[in-house]
């Protein structure tokens, strides 16, 4: 919902203040329309519905896994294709995956979208409008900026959204932002007032390495990304979980499970490897052994580290397969 908007319209109809607060709260509980608004007059309903859109996007193509996974495609006012995610968990869980971006200008190589051509920083509104969405379907209680694009490059659009999800049912400890090290975004993060998780897309424990999979480390070094990160726990003394995709024959060796043991401190960093998805980028999946075998090495070193649940690989819906693709 464009918020601006619609408080623009409400000011020129002459509406008391308290009318755009009673909009967002209709709406953050999950109402499908201004229809639903019963506290508000007819005549009012009516000119919203007919000026301020409900929502900033468009629904082009929603798909849904055998595992209860939905993936939306939907389209923004001036044509850029963003994808989101509704995860489902047996344990009652509702998270949901939001973009941050159309697109990603940073051309990780095992990313879908990373092949993407980069669109824009999408606004505070696109990116609540992703989670209102999901809102409307049943309540969602945990939010990932794991969608497509760097959230750290539009992060004043990212915060602004994370302002309104509480009023969503998703507190900032259940929301995580994921950066592939983006430096001034994490420096920044550490000095936000809200609570809320950085997540840290890693998958290399060197130089060498990170920069064939990821050329945003020519940028930041692995050292001063890492050292971003340590700051960030003593400033809010929280984990950083670290992201690693298992990618067979390129960082699943146990003696780059050695080294990374030896780069990470286990009192401020969690790991979550990460079984490969599908994306056309050349890359195969490590074997189910392998995954379990790099864990207990991790373990062995000291770490926390578990082997994250897939969902909605069916749908490509999964990590790193966002494209826009439906």
């Amino acid at each position: 919902m464009d918020v601006a908007l619609l408080q623009r319209t409400l000011d020129e109809g002459g509406e008391p203040t308290y009318r755009s607060r009673q909009v967002w709260e209709w709406a953050a509980r999950g109402a499908a329309g201004y229809a639903e608004m019963s506290n508000l007059p007819a005549a009012l309903r009516d000119r919203l519905e007919a000026e301020v859109p409900y929502s900033t996007l468009t629904l082009s193509h929603e798909a849904r896994s055998k595992d209860g996974t939905v993936k939306a495609l939907f389209s923004t006012a001036d044509g850029r294709p963003i994808e989101a995610v509704l995860m489902r968990y047996k344990d009652g869980r509702r998270s949901i995956c939001v973009s941050s971006q159309s697109g990603c200008p940073l051309t990780c190589t095992f990313c879908a979208t990373g092949s993407m051509k980069f669109g824009r920083n999408l606004s505070a509104g696109e990116i609540v409008d992703q989670a209102l969405h999901f809102r409307r379907m049943e309540a969602v209680d945990h939010c990932v900026f794991m969608g497509m694009g760097e959230p750290m490059m539009n992060l004043d659009n990212v915060l602004a959204a994370c302002e309104r999800l509480p009023d969503l049912g998703i507190t900032h400890r259940r929301t995580a932002i994921s950066t592939v090290g983006w430096i001034p975004g994490i420096e920044r993060l550490s000095e936000s007032e809200m609570p809320i998780r950085l997540a840290l897309s890693l998958h290399a424990p060197n130089d060498a390495l990170r920069s064939e999979l990821m050329p945003v480390n020519d940028r930041y070094p692995l050292a001063e990304v890492l050292a971003a990160c340590r700051a960030y726990h003593r400033k809010r003394r929280r984990m950083v979980f670290v992201e690693y995709v298992m990618l067979a024959g390129v960082n699943d060796s146990p003696a780059l499970a050695r080294e990374l043991a030896k780069v990470l401190d286990p009192r401020v960093f969690k790991l979550n490897l990460i079984p490969y998805n599908p994306t056309g980028t050349g890359f195969e999946g490590s074997e189910r052994d392998a995954i379990e075998s790099f864990r207990r090495t991790l373990v062995q070193g000291g770490l926390r580290a578990t082997i994250r649940l897939t969902r909605g690989r069916d749908i490509d819906a999964a990590c790193g397969q966002l494209a826009a693709k439906g």
